[in-house]
């Protein structure tokens, strides 16, 4: 069954073509290492809630974008071994490395887990 690996960030504004950089770069780290599938999603229409909401979850900012982002993997096998090789990738891989690749994001108040789907419909 396929596993998820789900996250919620935020972005400044003014960093979007950085931060679409920054992901065509770092994503392409997870299609070697299995993944199939990733999708980012730049803020379009994310309402503001009266108790919680996606800009609060993020501690977004008003000069702020919300990114809502998922890796679909094959298994949950296949995601945990590439996750065992991020903190390698991180010091030897370009695209992974902070010094080649910098976040254009506060990864501090990035919002990330590992889901098992149990509905799925279509593709």
């Amino acid at each position: 069954m396929t596993y998820v690996d789900g996250f919620v960030l935020a972005v400044p504004k003014a960093n979007k073509e950085k931060f679409i950089k920054h992901a065509e770069q770092g994503d392409s780290v997870f299609m070697d290492q299995g993944a199939t599938r990733i999708v980012e999603c730049w803020q379009d229409d994310v309402p503001h809630g009266k108790q919680t909401d996606f800009f609060r979850c993020v501690d977004a900012k008003e000069d702020e974008a919300v990114v809502f982002s998922w890796i679909e993997w094959p298994d949950k096998a296949t995601r945990d071994k590439a996750m065992s090789k991020i903190e390698d990738l991180m010091k030897n891989d370009p695209r992974m490395n902070p010094e080649t690749n910098p976040m254009p994001f506060d990864g501090m108040r990035m919002i990330y887990g590992g889901f098992t789907p149990v509905v799925q419909l279509g593709e």
